[in-house]
């Protein structure tokens, strides 16, 4: 057992059980011994590879998309040019690089990190060749207008389980069992006002998965983009609304029990999309798309052709794989899906429908 699965051992034996929730933001924020305040979990060496890591495709595009936004939204300035949860930086450098052939817009924007991880704050300083600034939270992001990615963000937000018990609802909890290890358990009945809508859709066993916190971030986005223009691009892995046990643990690019060894894997959960477009009102939403329609329609497949001229061998076949990695429907092509939140009454973002 780690060092901190001794520690909410002793704390759960001490107050009681703790909700999934609290479970996860201690596993992935501990400030001495939390999974993002130890390391870089990114890449070959790491325990997961997100798209930015993949290809340099996937950022090219999104900065282009966002460019070609603002220009459609009349070119304001000054932009507060924001992404949540942005790993090594690697997105980020891609947007700006490829961004720089839209005339001006490099100069309209301020560049804006929201990250929690000191270790990955050291290396996005390192990868962004441009003045950035790093917030705790969305709340200390500059007013104005606001363009903003969060890929695979909210996929790591604590996340409460409820699961149906006929008309109520039970939180799974996370307490000790008889040998000392960590267990899933049930609460009392809880207030089910949350999950009031939930009740004609789903049967009694069945887990609804809701984050607090994601609402309270998709509203202030939402808030900002209503009332100073600009839009958000989501993407992330999880459909239109909770159904089911999504929590999972990854760790050295394989799955892992998630109550085993806390604090050494990444925990993570499917995202609800459809809360995110409700919490983020007066902001409209685009369609919910498949990544890999959403990376089409931005045109991959012409970027990835003229990548691949003049690549042969290995470094060809590295490139074609990357291609299908994000894209294919066996692959990260449906799995992972794309939403935009923008301004009612502004034009659709790049890539999407309404």
């Amino acid at each position: 057992m780690t060092e901190l699965g001794k520690r909410l051992i002793q704390r759960i034996r001490s107050t009681g059980p703790m909700t999934v929730a609290e479970y996860m933001r201690e596993c992935l924020l501990h400030p001495e011994f939390g999974y993002y305040s130890r390391h870089d979990p990114l890449g070959v060496s790491g325990d997961f590879t997100t798209a930015p890591e993949i290809s340099q495709m996937f950022g090219e595009l999104l900065g282009l998309a966002l460019a070609q936004a603002w220009l459609d939204r009349e070119a304001p300035r000054p932009v507060c040019l924001a992404e949540l949860g942005p790993g090594r930086g690697t997105l980020m450098a891609d947007i700006l690089r490829a961004s720089r052939t839209v005339p001006e817009f490099p100069e309209a924007v301020s560049v804006h990190l929201v990250e929690a991880s000191p270790v990955l704050r050291d290396v996005q300083r390192k990868t962004i060749d441009r003045p950035l600034r790093h917030h705790d939270s969305i709340e200390s992001l500059p007013r104005g207008p606001l363009f903003l990615v969060a890929n695979e963000f909210f996929d790591a937000l604590p996340v409460r389980q409820l699961q149906r018990d006929g008309a109520a609802w039970r939180e799974r909890m996370v307490g000790v069992d008889n040998d000392g290890n960590l267990t899933l358990g049930l609460s009392d009945p809880v207030s089910s006002e949350l999950l009031a809508d939930r009740l004609g859709d789903t049967r009694d066993g069945d887990i609804v998965e809701i984050r607090p916190a994601a609402r309270a971030i998709a509203a202030d986005i939402g808030a900002r983009i209503a009332e100073s223009g600009g839009l958000a691009l989501v993407v992330d892995y999880g459909g239109q609304h909770s159904l089911g046990d999504t929590l999972q643990a990854v760790h050295a690019h394989g799955s892992v029990p998630p109550l085993t060894d806390p604090g050494m894997a990444d925990l993570t959960a499917h995202v609800d999309f459809g809360a995110i477009a409700r919490a983020a009102r007066p902001a409209a939403h685009t369609r919910v798309i498949p990544q890999g329609e959403f990376l089409e329609r931005l045109g991959i497949v012409q970027r990835a052709e003229r990548l691949a001229e003049g690549l042969t061998g290995s470094a060809l076949e590295s490139h074609r794989a990357a291609l299908r990695r994000l894209t294919h429907e066996d692959e990260m092509g449906t799995l992972f899906r794309a939403m935009a939140l923008y301004e009612d009454g502004t034009p659709l973002p790049p890539g999407f429908t309404a």
